[in-house]
């Protein structure tokens, strides 16, 4: 925001000077219209900055209202159900803090131990404060947490732990691998909107949710009612980042469409938001059973709170580029062999094609041309598997690669793609590749 007013700042000035001129008109105007571009460019993501943070889409109805989940997070002490949510417990579940939220008086009393992270009224006092990354609470002046919302930047934000662990600057557009959505939304004292949707009890919904573990969702499981794998594992997916997709045509892993169209799917139906969604492959009562029944191929509320937002959100995520890897996060030397493996003898670059990493136009491929199971593209409208974009690689590597982390390592991900194309490279020049894809 600070960057964003300075450019302000400095593009108005700007403005009020060449208009001011008295040099040939034409030119003049020119010019005015060129900083008026780049103006409302800055304003709109600025705006769309606000959006991914702090919009809740009207999400309240959905987490509040039918879930009760602020009642959780409250506890019977605070006027809510069970023991509540102290932040010592939120920060274990991944929830994250902005530590420029926070009042200089009370980071001095955190630095001393002076502040009680047991109590969920604590918690309840962050909330307050619009300080819990991707959580919005309403709360009275009694205290009392009347409502609770979630943002875009719930799941696709993380901070620096630059006070400590789980609290430090914001980190837009990070995958939160440390984020238990699942169990955070178990803890919800009313799971019906679920159960109902599903046809299965609460606890069924709770075991679900809380199978899916830190960093993974499933967004699918509203659609189909698939919450398992064939070979028993939980069927969710790892969060992807949000940055680094200026260029990039598909965002999804299964490639459901572009970030508008993906903005507006999350926000009404996985969020909860009141939004428009128009999407006629939902009606597909074969592949997507759960939402073709509920009609979500063609959602239209009295007020829609999403649509409106969905160009500035669009345009401050486009923005968000890929942050470098650190320096001494990899050997510079081996990186420099493995982008020539990476780009000649390994061939990656053809479909990772330098420098967005994914292919320029319809980056999508079928489970056989990569070499693994099509459970998941099944679930997807195109049944195929994205070439993720690899730029940024190094800041998700918690919880493995691919859509459902089921590589643990890079070296991993090589061997998967040597095996699978034979392409016998060596060790080493797998290990040079591996310090590449670390530098990206």
């Amino acid at each position: 925001m600070v960057i964003h007013k300075m450019l302000l700042g400095f593009l108005v000035i700007a403005v009020l000077v060449v208009s001011s001129m008295p040099s040939v008109a034409t030119a003049s105007d020119r010019d005015v219209r060129d900083f008026v571009v780049l103006l409302d460019a800055i304003r709109s993501v600025s705006k769309g900055q606000q959006v991914f943070r702090h919009d809740t889409f009207g999400d309240e109805v959905f987490w509040t209202d039918r879930l009760r989940l602020h009642e959780a997070i409250a506890g019977e002490s605070q006027g809510g159900v069970g023991s509540g949510v102290d932040p010592a417990t939120a920060l274990a579940v991944g929830l994250k803090v902005d530590v420029k939220a926070l009042p200089k008086s009370l980071r001095r009393a955190l630095k001393r131990g002076d502040v009680d992270l047991t109590d969920p009224a604590t918690t309840i006092a962050l909330l307050k404060l619009d300080a819990v990354v991707g959580v919005k609470g309403e709360v009275d002046e009694a205290g009392r947490l009347l409502s609770v919302g979630i943002t875009c930047a719930l799941c696709h934000s993380t901070v620096d732990d630059s006070f400590t662990s789980g609290i430090g600057r914001r980190l837009d557009g990070w995958a939160n691998r440390d984020l238990d959505v699942g169990l955070i939304i178990s803890l919800a004292p009313d799971l019906s909107a679920f159960s109902n949707l599903l046809n299965v009890d609460e606890e069924t919904v709770r075991a679900v949710l809380t199978s899916w573990g830190p960093g993974k969702f499933d967004a699918s499981l509203l659609l189909d009612g698939k919450a398992f794998r064939p070979d028993g594992k939980s069927a969710a997916v790892l969060i992807p980042p949000a940055f680094g997709l200026a260029g990039v045509n598909l965002h999804t892993w299964t490639g459901w469409g572009s970030v508008t169209h993906w903005n507006a799917f999350v926000a009404t139906l996985e969020m909860g938001g009141q939004g428009t969604l128009y999407d006629p492959r939902l009606d597909d009562f074969d592949k997507f059973p759960i939402a073709a029944a509920n009609g979500f191929g063609d959602v239209r509320p009295e007020r829609d709170l999403v649509t409106p937002k969905l160009g500035v959100l669009q345009q401050y995520q486009l923005a968000l580029k890929a942050p470098r890897a650190p320096k001494r996060s990899y050997d510079e030397d081996s990186a420099k062999r493995g982008q020539r493996v990476f780009n000649e003898e390994a061939g990656c670059a053809r479909c990772h094609v330098p420098p967005i990493f994914t292919e320029p136009g319809w980056n999508l491929h079928t489970p056989d041309e990569i070499g693994i199971d099509d459970f998941q593209a099944q679930r997807g409208p195109e049944d195929g598997y994205r070439t993720a974009p690899l730029k940024g690689l190094w800041t998700h590597t918690k919880g493995g690669f691919y859509h459902d982390g089921r590589f643990a390592t890079l070296m991993d991900v090589v061997d998967h793609y040597d095996s699978t194309f034979n392409l016998f490279l060596s060790q080493d020049a797998k290990a040079d590749l591996v310090e590449y894809l670390k530098s990206l």
